[in-house]
């Protein structure tokens, strides 16, 4: 079966063959937040975004390939439930931007910024930096070297999903800034067919949400 990105809490994960890169996304926890396990198929070696809950679940989706890296795309609770566990279990630095990484209950190993690469096995990752969800969320972008650039991929955490940007809890500051990065680091810059994997629910492509954006900053949300 073709990849969906459709998951549901408790349910089977969905997987993605992408050039150099397996992709497999999971919902875990009460909140039905997406876990994904990146692969690289030349080496085996594996990165978990987001050790959100369910930690033997998503050590059983790792399995026995060398887990390198855990990428925390912020720190809000619900996305870093069973990230001590899963440390504990394979002994993985934790990767999280540098903002949000007091927060963490983990201490960061891999500090990152905007433009930096996370690397797993001859995959690497492009870390996008989007203020104002939280002050040092983060989404990472994957074009398998340049093979990809006309439809790469991204993972955004509570950044960007279907019909808007995360949430700002009706802080207008933090809502121009975060609107504000995600049009001009991810729409301004990167094209129509990008798909995008969130830190909830269904996935989307930048092609489908860029009609609504003067919608979203019309409706301050």
């Amino acid at each position: 079966m073709s990849y969906t990105g459709n998951v549901e809490p408790g349910g089977r994960p969905d997987v993605r063959e992408l050039p150099g890169l397996t992709v497999t996304k999971v919902s875990v926890g009460p909140y039905d937040n997406n876990a994904y396990i990146l692969r690289c198929t030349a080496t085996g070696e594996r990165l978990l975004i987001d050790a959100a809950n369910e930690a033997p679940r998503l050590l059983e989706l790792i399995g026995d390939g060398p887990l390198v890296r855990i990428v925390t795309t912020h720190r809000h609770q619900d996305h870093w439930m069973a990230l001590s566990e899963v440390v504990r279990a394979t002994g993985a630095p934790v990767v999280a931007h540098p903002r949000d990484a007091e927060a963490l209950p983990e201490p960061v190993a891999e500090p990152v910024e905007h433009g930096d690469t996370v690397r797993v096995g001859q995959a690497s990752l492009e870390v996008i930096h989007l203020r104002g969800h939280t002050p040092g969320s983060i989404a990472l972008l994957y074009d398998a070297g340049g093979e990809l650039a006309d439809r790469p991929h991204l993972f955004t955490g509570d950044s960007l999903f279907p019909g808007g940007v995360g949430n700002t809890w009706g802080d207008p500051t933090r809502f121009k800034q975060l609107l504000s990065d995600v049009e001009e680091r991810v729409f301004d810059r990167l094209p129509d067919a990008t798909w995008f994997y969130p830190g909830h629910g269904k996935d989307s492509t930048l092609g489908r949400e860029r009609p609504a954006l003067p919608e979203w900053r019309a409706r301050g949300w």
